[in-house]
């Protein structure tokens, strides 16, 4: 059975997306993707080039952050830790970039703007100075307990129920909000 375009596509990066997370970006070939995908690695090259360009197609991640202007002004911290666990636990992109982001530069710069393009409009205030600064802040809560929780596997983060975590993290999300 012939697979259409967008099918063959679609195909290619979730191969891509496991190779990448099993594999790291070095690591991680062309051919090993075309073989995890089953097709021709030139199949793969015509699609998206090379392996950078394949990597930027695969770590595609929007944070898909929630309007916060119904919750409760102090409830945003915890909202947010219950937010960025579900979307972790729902799609494994992020942990494919963030395993790649500690070898790569092109993935701490995917990572990076990630970050700052999504999370900095959620939590930026009028006329916010420090909002760069917030954003930065929940980023590294937030990334850590990825770390820990997705990729290091701590077995003490890992066995928080979403309630624990929100409980220990949002009081620290929501000081960065109010600071």
């Amino acid at each position: 059975m012939r697979r259409s375009s967008a099918d063959t596509k679609a195909v290619i990066l979730a191969a891509a997306r496991e190779r990448f997370a099993q594999s790291g970006y070095e690591r991680t070939t062309i051919r090993a993707v075309a073989a995890d995908a089953d097709i021709d690695p030139s199949m793969v090259m015509r699609y998206f080039g090379n392996k950078e360009s394949l990597f930027a197609a695969a770590a595609r991640f929007d944070l898909e952050l929630p309007n916060l202007r119904a919750v409760a002004p102090d409830e945003l911290g915890r909202r947010l830790v219950e937010h960025f666990v579900e979307r972790w636990e729902r799609d494994e992109a992020l942990v494919v970039l963030l395993r790649s982001a500690a070898t790569n530069a092109s993935a701490a710069q995917r990572m990076s703007e990630i970050f700052t393009t999504q999370l900095l409009p959620v939590v930026a205030g009028p006329d916010d100075a420090v909002a760069g600064r917030r954003a930065g802040l929940i980023a590294t809560q937030m990334l850590g307990l990825a770390l820990c929780r997705y990729v290091l596997r701590l077995p003490p983060v890992v066995a928080m129920t979403r309630a624990d975590l929100q409980d220990w993290l949002g009081p620290t999300l929501q000081r960065y909000l109010e600071a």
